[in-house]
């Protein structure tokens, strides 16, 4: 009767690390999705900004204010914003893979296999 309940605990801390491998993967997978997001609205505004007048009043919202300033002076900022988005969205990118990677070395190592219910 001993030899049951080690298996039976083998078995649950298997469930509970892929668990978290899954959540990890999932929290991750969300924050590709919200700084996508981001990035085309960066998209668009600049595409909107672009052909106008570097004198043209505009508006920004900086902190949740709305502040007055000019095409010329956002869109440089704009284009930094964006780049940085780029720059965030490839390092999550790659975090996602390192840890899917690490999920199938994680599987085998172990000899899990996933049965989809």
């Amino acid at each position: 009767m001993s030899a049951q309940p080690a298996p039976a605990k083998r078995q649950q801390d298997l469930q509970l690390q892929y668990s978290t491998y899954k959540n990890t993967l999932q929290q991750i997978a969300q924050k590709i999705g919200d700084v996508e997001q981001e990035a085309e609205e960066h998209k668009l505004v600049l595409e909107t900004l672009e052909p106008l007048s570097g004198d043209r009043k505009c508006f920004r919202m900086i902190n949740g204010v709305l502040v007055e300033r000019t095409v010329k002076d956002v869109v440089p900022a704009l284009k930094t914003n964006a780049e940085g988005l780029k720059k965030v969205l490839d390092d999550l990118v790659k975090q996602y893979k390192t840890k899917q990677d690490e999920l199938e070395k994680w599987k085998k190592k172990n000899n899990v296999q996933v049965v989809q219910s």
